[in-house]
């Protein structure tokens, strides 16, 4: 009756509104119980989705929950890949009193980056390695004129490009550098990056001042569309920051292409906003809030006598 007695888009709107209403309802409610009723409600108001926070994608029954899911989450900025699947496995494991669960990802993005992040649980972490293979979609700004050790805002910039060859850039000339890019390349790994050479972590030897010797490896950009050009004044020194939109293979380093492009330019260039926007069928726009899922999670912990 409560349900019945709600307006659906209450339900559209308000995460935290369905599994307050299974405790004001029920005080004794039980996850499955919940999960129950939430069925009904489905039969009501078949526009309900996994992302509205009520079903969470977690699976209809505790044993669904342990035997796993495809989770999409659009990852906030600063975390890192493992700090996401850390805080999915812990809020699980609390929240619905399971000891051990296996958690994740299924394609690191930078701490930097944003967008879409593919977390899988239980049985479908078997799954990962072909969800990893899918083709990537990013959007994003690198910054002809500067560049940094990490060939993002990670690292200072240690170099800055002529005022003259930033004033002569145009967004035509930069187009046609990007689409020279479509096709198979050998890509070189920044330094900073998780690569390992004779078990030594190349960001970890990059930050004490080592040098590895990194290999190349064998990527595929399917499209690469540059869409504005803004030539500005940062820190004293003139710069263009040039929006894009790429479409690529599995282990492209988008901080690489930014650091090529300048290259290929003669003004350096490294990235400074990158967003996920795709992964395979996966879209940012269908994925999770990171904070909401995490909220809607522990509403719907069972409540103990």
């Amino acid at each position: 009756d409560i349900l019945k007695d709600t307006p659906p888009d209450v339900f559209n709107h308000n995460l935290e509104t369905v599994p307050r209403l299974y405790k004001q309802a029920r005080p004794g409610a039980d996850y499955q119980w919940s999960l129950d009723l939430l069925q009904r409600y489905k039969a009501i108001e078949p526009s309900v989705t996994t992302k509205s926070g009520l079903m969470l994608g977690l699976g209809e029954t505790l044993e669904e929950v342990k035997e796993g899911r495809v989770l999409l989450f659009d990852k906030p900025l600063t975390w890192t890949s493992f700090d996401v699947v850390n805080k999915v496995r812990g809020t699980i494991k609390h929240t619905f009193g399971i000891k051990k669960i296996k958690v994740g990802h299924a394609g690191t993005l930078d701490p930097l980056a944003t967008g879409v992040l593919i977390i899988c649980t239980g049985k479908k972490t078997k799954t990962i390695e072909s969800l990893q293979a899918e083709m990537k979609t990013y959007t994003g700004t690198f910054r002809l004129g500067a560049t940094t050790p990490s060939y993002d805002a990670e690292t200072e910039v240690d170099n800055w490009g002529e005022k003259e060859k930033i004033e002569a850039l145009r967004l035509e000339q930069i187009s046609k550098s990007a689409s020279s890019m479509v096709g198979d390349l050998d890509q070189m790994p920044p330094i900073f990056s998780a690569k390992k050479v004779d078990g030594k972590v190349a960001y970890k030897a990059a930050r004490r001042g080592e040098t590895l010797q990194l290999r190349t490896k064998r990527i595929s950009i399917f499209k690469f569309d540059v869409t504005n050009l803004d030539v500005k004044e940062v820190d004293g020194h003139l710069v263009a920051d040039v929006d894009f939109e790429i479409q690529c293979s599995k282990g492209t380093y988008i901080r690489a292409i930014a650091r090529d492009i300048g290259k290929a330019l003669h003004v350096g260039g490294t990235l400074v906003e990158l967003r996920r926007t795709r992964s395979g069928d996966f879209k940012v726009e269908d994925a999770f809030d990171l904070e909401d899922f995490i909220s809607s999670v522990k509403l719907l912990a069972p409540i103990k006598d």
